[in-house]
This record gives structure tokens, sequence and C-alpha cells, in this order.
């Protein structure tokens, strides 16, 4: 069996804690690229501009694996070539990421509200991620999964790239017990605590998940632990990880989470602004526990966060966030 050859690592350092761009030069059968700079051209014309492609050759932005590459290379197919994309500018999401564990193998991190977890569309240097690699100086760390951007507490995430697949496998495995904590109204109609069982699809552009008729892929127990008149205090234990699951159970028994833009009604987007903090989501993962793939010891990791709606008196648009906070 033929052994694939190993991609060589890349000549550029992370920026702002995103890695460069990794293109690798396809086959030309018909010789449409005399060089490295048509290539680049008929690729990246369209989206950026022929302008600012041939800037970025004249400033030294792309790179190969011998160096900087001028653009007047002879084309060779299978070659790699690295660069840094434009980010554009970003709100900067004002609240610190905490970090509730590190050592040689994982990092437990407890996310602020409107932080997303990775690098995904218009959000990019602003993610728990590029934060983690930059304040931590570990520039290979890598997520084991992904925690909503409006949802706040604990992800985890993979320091060493050997790794990954193990604590990548806990969560594709279903090995992992994640119990989160909600705010919405209460019902007294709605019979708690109950397990919801539902399929649940989610299309791509398309930003609310729904249900539907068919094979259940989507599992989570719902409890009320605490009423305070109109609002309920939920524990949520999803074992199942589809997109929005919490979020579509909750609004299908009746009892969307408080400050949800999504569910029941899909709402206008806020853009940057005073107010675009203001009303965070009443959602927070609480606990993740599980056996450690590696050692084999039992983990259990608590957020120190807590959810502004239950907070008590206080800056509500601070106090989603803050920690560490009332005892839950």
């Amino acid at each position: 069996m033929r052994r694939r050859s190993r991609t060589p690592a890349a000549p550029l350092a992370q920026r702002d804690g995103i890695d460069p761009v990794r293109v690798r030069l396809p086959a030309d059968p018909d010789g449409a690229w005399a060089t490295v700079g048509d290539h680049l051209m008929g690729r990246f014309a369209g989206a950026i501009g022929a302008d600012r492609v041939a800037s970025m050759l004249r400033e030294g932005r792309f790179v190969g694996a011998d160096g900087v590459l001028l653009g007047t290379e002879a084309y060779r197919a299978g070659a790699y070539v690295w660069f840094h994309r434009d980010f554009a500018p970003e709100t900067p999401v004002p609240f610190e990421v905490s970090v509730v564990h590190r050592d040689e193998r994982i990092v437990i991190a407890d996310k602020p509200h409107f932080l997303a977890t990775t690098p995904r569309g218009r959000h990019i240097t602003e993610t728990a991620l590029a934060r983690l690699r930059r304040e931590l100086a570990l520039p290979a760390l890598q997520p084991a999964h992904r925690l909503d951007r409006l949802t706040a507490g604990l992800a985890l995430f993979v320091v060493r790239p050997e790794d990954r697949g193990a604590y990548q496998g806990l969560f594709s495995g279903r090995r992992v017990r994640k119990e989160y904590e909600a705010v919405a109204a209460y019902e007294p109609g709605v019979a708690l605590p109950v397990t919801v069982r539902s399929r649940i699809v989610k299309e791509r552009g398309v930003m609310a998940a729904r249900e539907e008729a068919g094979e259940v892929n989507a599992e989570s127990r719902i409890e009320l632990v605490e009423r305070r008149g109109a609002l309920g205090r939920y524990r949520l234990l999803p074992a199942t990880g589809r997109t929005h699951q919490l979020r579509v159970h909750m609004n299908g028994l009746g009892l969307p989470i408080l400050n949800d833009p999504v569910y029941p009604v899909v709402l206008p987007e806020r853009g940057p602004g005073p107010g675009e903090f203001e009303a965070p989501l009443q959602l927070l993962a609480r606990v993740l526990e599980f056996v450690d793939p590696v050692d084999g010891r039992v983990r259990r990791f608590e957020s120190a966060r807590h959810l502004a709606a239950w907070a008590g008196p206080g800056p509500r648009h601070l106090a989603a966030w803050a920690g560490p906070g009332p005892s839950a």
C-alpha cells in the first residue's frame, strides 16, 4: 500500500490565533496556469479582486514550502501555498473567557455569551479558540466539540493534536454527561420532568432548526429545578447533540428559553452597537463529566457562571457572564 505523503508544516505563524490558509495546487490537464501567479489570480480574483491578489503578491503575502512566492514561479501541481486572509473588522466581545482547568492534554474553558467557540462566518478573531491560543500561548489548541455562540458555559479544548481524536470521540460516542441550565417561563400545565424525543432537522442557510416526522435523532430530559414567580429555572440533560437541540425542545414544550432570538420567532439580528450584548440567551452549559480516554480518570467540571435572569439584583447585562456568581 502506498503511504500518503505528509503535509508540510505551515511556514507562516498564526496571526491573532488564526492559522494561515493552506492551498494545494490542483492538477492542470489543460495547461491553463504557466505560473503560480496565474493560478492564484484565477482562483482568488473573483473573491477579493485582481488588484488585491496582485498587491498580496507584491507584499510577499503568499508563501510556499521554500519561501515567499513572487508569482513568477513555474506552476507545479501538488505544491502547497499558504497565506493569511484579511479579516473584516469585528466588534470585540467585552467579556473574558475563563479557564476552569488546564493540564498537558486539555483546557476546560468557561465561555461567555456572544463569543463563538471556533472561527466561522463573520466571527474569526473574536472566538474562544483564537483568544485561548493567544492568551495561553497554545498555538496547537483545538476544540473537541462546539458550543453555540449565544450559549455560555463549558467547552473542552485539546492541547496536543495527537490527543484530539480521543477527546472528540467522547462527544461523537455520547460518552460525555452534559448538564445545562436555562431560565424560561414557568407553565404549570407542562408536566415535568419529561424526556423529549424527536427528529430535528437543520438546513444550511436557515437560521432555525425544526422538528419533523421521522426517525428520532434527538433526546433531552427537561427538569424544573426551581420556580420564582413567573419564571422557572430548568435543568436540561441532552442525550444527543443536534444543533439547537435544547432550544428546539424547550420551545416545543411551550417553554422557549428567555431571550432566544430564534425560537419561537426569528428576530432581526442586532448589529454592532451598545445594545448588542444586553439580552443574553438564558442558557448555560453548567457541567461536563466524562471518563478521561487517556488515563481513565473520572473528570467532572462545573461552570462558575450564572444566568442574569436568576442572579438577583444588579446590572442584567453584566450579571449574565460575570463569575463566580450565586451557587446554582
